[in-house]
């Protein structure tokens, strides 16, 4: 059981709490969230105390004060919790969809719990869970006045880098905010193949990211507000410190562009001597502590934080899915948006190497606590709003 995400932070700290050049502590403050009923007969006073004390099973997320997280932390609490991604995580409910009878309305929605569909909402209890657990924590945080509560309460920047982020499709009525390192290739090849640009999603082509395929901000800003109000709204998420490790292997590993343009900058930045080095030798420690050093809203997509590329408080997205359950949460929403049912979701490549839990254990391990420490805070909503636990790097666990 994780306790409850704070609800304190500044709200031009939500880019990163910790930012280069002047790193913020986040603010103390939990927004605790209560089952309904249990406060009949008590003062207002005992009960804000009682809604603090007594979380109930369907509360989830982090104290998000920097102490508290760092102990946390050390003492492997966080880790010790099972991954809450076995189940595929739901539509946030009647007021997270668009209006309107197509695709974006909730009546797509609940078309995937139909007959046909691998399972049902109402007969799978640990789903309805994990579902209320994201969706409270959500609308927890994103409740203030301070936050974000539409997409023109971001500033320029953000509001730019969000509409680069979010693919359009008309025939289909959604919105798709593609999320790098996590699955979003064959999304786009999915897209391309519901638009006609392709004929099925097997076709053997180089993936083009950017040609054949409509950015929500490639529209005019009446076409867009219609579009977020009246389509379904979709993305996926993955562990964050999986996804971090997945896009440092590929782009230092085999990405001639990434070694030089990123590689080399990390290798001047941290070392003492260059040496022969072109970029593809750095280490994950030199990578995470790049990562540190770095402006959230500067970085490179691949390991942008999930909630800045996404801005879920601006956005109400109907649907959120997981990269653990990929194929599931994929058919669930082809369904959903009333895709041909010969369309599905492409399988893995037999050549494709996932990350495992020994994989990310080796790599950790070799990453000084403290260091660890530094970056946690600037992925914490990515691990709090999608129930990713914290990862685990006691030296207890780093001994086995």
């Amino acid at each position: 059981m994780c306790v409850v995400a704070g609800g304190g932070v500044r709200a031009g700290d939500w880019g990163g709490p910790y930012r280069a050049g002047g790193r913020r502590a986040w603010a103390t403050g939990t927004a605790g969230v209560s089952g309904a009923g249990a406060m009949g007969g008590l003062t207002l006073a005992r009960a804000a105390r009682r809604a603090v004390l007594l979380p109930t099973m369907l509360t989830f997320g982090v104290i998000v004060a920097s102490g508290g997280l760092l102990l946390m932390i050390q003492k492997g609490m966080l880790a010790e919790v099972d991954t809450l991604s076995g189940r595929s995580y739901g539509a946030r409910g009647p007021a997270g969809g668009g209006g309107g009878g197509g695709p974006g309305g909730r009546r797509g929605v609940q078309a995937a719990a139909g007959i046909g569909d691998k399972w049902k909402w109402d007969e799978d209890p640990e789903y309805q869970i994990i579902q209320d657990i994201r969706n409270r924590t959500i609308q927890n945080v994103c409740k203030p006045k301070t936050m974000p509560h539409n997409i023109f309460d971001l500033t320029s920047p953000q509001r730019r880098n969000l509409l680069k982020h979010i693919l359009v499709n008309d025939k289909y009525r959604f919105l798709y905010c593609y999320v790098p390192k996590v699955a979003c290739s064959n999304w786009k090849r999915v897209i391309k193949v519901l638009s006609g640009v392709l004929d099925n999603v097997h076709v053997q082509i180089k993936m083009d990211h950017k040609n054949d395929l409509v950015f929500l901000g490639d529209l005019k800003n009446s076409e867009i507000k219609y579009r977020l109000k009246h389509y379904y709204k979709f993305l996926f998420v993955r562990d964050p410190m999986e996804r971090l490790l997945s896009a440092y292997k590929n782009k230092f590993g085999e990405i001639e562009a990434y070694q030089r343009r990123y590689g080399m900058e990390i290798v001047r930045r941290y070392r003492k001597n260059v040496g022969q080095s072109r970029g593809d030798d750095v280490t994950f420690t030199e990578f995470l502590q790049y990562l540190v050093d770095e402006d959230v809203e500067s970085m490179n997509e691949h390991w942008m934080p999930v909630y800045n590329l996404c801005q879920p408080c601006a956005v109400t997205y109907d649907y959120i899915g997981s990269y653990e359950r990929l194929q599931s949460d994929a058919h669930h929403v082809l369904r959903s948006i009333g895709a041909p049912l010969h369309v599905e979701f492409p399988q893995r490549q037999a050549w494709y190497k996932p990350i495992t839990k020994e994989t990310i254990h080796y790599y950790l391990c070799k990453v000084p606590q403290e260091l660890l420490n530094e970056l946690l805070p600037k992925y914490i909503l990515d691990f709090s709003l999608y129930a990713y636990p914290l990862p685990n790097i006691t030296n207890e666990y780093c001994r086995h």
